[in-house]
């Protein structure tokens, strides 16, 4: 039995249409089909995604991206809707919080300009480092015979890990304003974050043939460059914001 696709019209014979992929199934909207499929399956469908990319960037994260890039990509959420829904978790933790992260400076001016910036441009700001680290990686990773473009999203899937790392400290100051406690755990994330970027490089680079002793190095000396790297936008975004924003 055939039928005609409702959204380009072309003759379809099995269950999807060839020229534009609709599926024959597809009906008119009723409140079952609203609420059993589009909300419930819309939901859960997101959630599973999403939940297991988070879980596998920290049970095995170099592996499992490198899996990704490598074509294993059914399971995964997309790396820049990753990014965009953990930003926007941070900005709701961030006015749920009861205290100035400013306050964890004795020099205010050190992040004021930044925090200016990021009110308004977070999505963009978020982003500003990764063209250059994925460069540093593709140059110290040649052997691996990645792309650039492949190692950008390795370092946007990088990226998504330590965003959810550092949504601890928003949601530790809805909870506390004990500057000490605020400021220890800021100290404890920073040294969480570089424990995480040395894992996944060091997971992600140990399968294409290199000594173990220049993996480790490479490993060390990215991780350094990215954590400098971040840092200089961040003074660049913070000198902008001072001097630019009201």
């Amino acid at each position: 039995m055939t039928t005609n696709c409702l959204n380009c019209n072309e003759e379809i014979t099995g269950n999807y249409c060839s020229t534009c992929s609709q599926s024959a199934t597809t009906h008119r909207f009723s409140l079952s089909h609203v609420f059993q499929h589009d909300f419930i399956h819309g939901i859960f469908h997101i959630d599973k995604g999403f939940f297991y990319t988070i879980k596998e960037l920290f049970t095995r994260p170099g592996h499992s991206i490198r899996e990704y890039v490598q074509g294993k990509r059914a399971r995964h959420f997309n790396y820049f809707t990753t990014i965009i829904l953990l930003l926007t978790l941070g900005y709701f933790l961030k006015k749920w919080a009861k205290m100035d992260p400013a306050v964890l400076y004795e020099d205010k001016t050190m992040v004021t300009g930044l925090l200016k910036v990021q009110k308004d441009f977070s999505k963009i700001t978020a982003f500003l480092h990764i063209p250059i680290v994925a460069l540093m990686s593709y140059l110290f990773f040649r052997k691996s015979k990645q792309n650039y473009t492949e190692h950008l999203v390795l370092n946007l899937y990088l990226l998504c890990g330590l965003l959810t790392i550092s949504l601890f400290l928003p949601l530790c100051t809805i909870f506390s304003v004990n500057k000490d406690f605020i400021v220890g755990v800021n100290y404890f994330l920073t040294g969480v974050t570089f424990l995480y970027l040395l894992i996944f490089y060091y997971q992600y680079f140990s399968v294409f043939g290199l000594k173990k002793y220049k993996l480790i190095i490479r490993v060390f000396l990215i991780t350094v460059l990215y954590l400098l790297t971040k840092q200089l936008a961040n003074n660049i975004l913070n000198y902008i914001g001072l001097h630019y924003f009201n």
